[in-house]
């Protein structure tokens, strides 16, 4: 299971559409659906049902959500706090005897 595959699950139970997901993600339609292709392979089960106009979310699809927001916030709040530990500067400690 990647970020990547998780993020255009997101993406896709957002905007209602892969497309409309790819674009927001500035990637290909064939590519998000590709991951999320990926994604229920890994999970061995749909996530959602595809239409015409649109993909809806399965009763499966409702039940990763929660855990896969939660996820990539916990994996937006790592990148925080390296960027946040990379501005503060560093200071050196000298110590004379």
């Amino acid at each position: 299971m990647h970020e990547r595959e998780l993020r255009a699950f997101v993406a896709t139970v957002e905007a209602g559409r892969m497309d409309r997901a790819a674009k927001a993600l500035g990637y290909s339609q064939p590519a998000i659906s590709y991951q999320i292709n990926c994604l229920e392979q890994e999970l061995g089960t749909r996530l959602f049902v595809r239409h015409p106009d649109g993909a809806q979310l399965t009763r499966e699809g409702a039940m990763v959500l929660p855990a896969a927001r939660a996820v990539l916030s916990l994996v937006d709040g790592i990148r925080d706090a390296a960027a946040q530990q990379s501005r503060t500067p560093v200071r050196k400690l000298r110590a004379a005897c």
